[in-house]
């Protein structure tokens, strides 16, 4: 039987979350704290022991304009997910919430494999429907990742398998000067600055520095704020999250100045060494392209996180649990049009 979270079996839930091997930061309590315009509810299935055996994190936001709500569960569940009565429990929990708050949809993006057929077919059993994810970030998380599996192994061992130029750069990066320092608060307009500035140079929406500010003050000792610093002034920045068994490398910035001295190589190696130091299973370089022809655009991107050695991994994609199938499905095709047409107005823009 399915329960909703509250004070008293908040630190329980968030211990469990941790601790899992399929725990991730986003199906922490403490994300939510980042999410000022959402609500949060926690979903947790029990076994006969009385123990905590899967959860699943909600965000819920109102659809302005109506009375209707999107559910959304951020690399959730945590649980076995070949498990197909906790599925079912957790599914059921979400309609229980979705009827309380007008919910037509609840999605998920969980880390199951492509591969992984018996996962993919107990969440179909619970309800949840696969969709096409796309190979260039059209999700709301990437769905192509590289991931460094440390395995235990020293930093010698993870750094000697690196690619040889990227050993170079790194080493590089260190005899041109580059300096990285772990930060605080003092420094997020600074890296607020310098992802403005990358946003403009590769065309993305960038979050503003109250944001980042945010999030190192809700997660605490799980966020690292990493500059590299070169002649004195921050020229690159990364924001990194440690939780349970995992290190995620969640943005990064470098100013259109001093490239050539190569402080993202700096910033990467830092954080797997934080990595390490935690005793990490895996550092996480975030998303990639799917489309690995050298003649996309985002193919410099995939050789810059390549070069560490890490594994191109392919998730399954986003699944849709709906409550009301075709409003779903007309606001999800307006949320589309009006996606592509503020891209096409920031083309113009530029």
């Amino acid at each position: 039987m399915y329960e909703f979270i509250t004070s008293e079996t908040l630190a329980e839930y968030e211990t469990f979350i941790e601790a899992h091997q399929n725990g991730h930061f986003m199906q922490s309590h403490l994300w939510a704290g980042c999410k000022t315009a959402w609500e949060w509810a926690g979903i947790a299935v029990r076994n006969g022991e009385g123990a905590i055996v899967g959860a699943l994190s909600v965000l819920i936001r109102r659809v302005p304009g109506l009375p209707f709500s999107l559910l959304y569960g951020g690399r959730g569940p945590v649980c076995d997910r070949t498990d197909r009565e906790v599925l079912a429990e957790l599914a059921a929990g979400a309609r229980t919430l979705a009827k309380k708050h007008g919910g037509y949809l609840l999605k998920i993006d969980p880390d199951v494999l492509s591969s992984s057929e018996e996962e993919i077919a107990a969440l179909n059993a619970a309800g949840f429907r696969l969709r096409d994810s796309g190979k260039n970030f059209e999700g709301i998380q990437p769905r192509y990742v590289f991931r460094l599996h440390l395995n235990g192994r020293t930093e010698e061992e993870i750094f000697a398998a690196f690619e040889q130029k990227t050993r170079y750069n790194v080493r590089l990066s260190g005899r041109k000067g580059v300096e990285v320092r772990l930060c605080g608060e003092e420094m997020v307009e600074s890296f607020a600055a310098i992802m403005r500035e990358t946003g403009e140079r590769d065309g993305f929406i960038v979050r503003n520095a109250d944001y980042f500010r945010r999030m190192l003050q809700e997660l605490g000792e799980h966020a690292r704020l990493y500059m590299a610093f070169y002649e004195d002034k921050p020229v690159a920045g990364t924001l990194a999250i440690g939780y349970g068994n995992k290190v995620w490398y969640l943005y990064g910035a470098s100013s259109n100045t001093y490239r050539n001295v190569m402080p993202n190589y700096a910033l990467q190696w830092e954080m797997i060494r934080w990595a390490v130091e935690r005793g990490a299973d895996i550092y996480d370089f975030r998303g990639v392209s799917g489309d690995l022809s050298e003649d996309n655009p985002l193919y410099g991107l995939y050789r810059f996180k390549k070069g560490f050695n890490g594994d191109f991994t392919e998730f399954a994609g986003e699944f849709d649990l709906a409550f009301r199938p075709f409003l779903a499905w007309g606001l999800e095709k307006g949320q589309h049009l009006w996606r592509r047409a503020r891209a096409i107005l920031r083309g113009v823009a530029k």
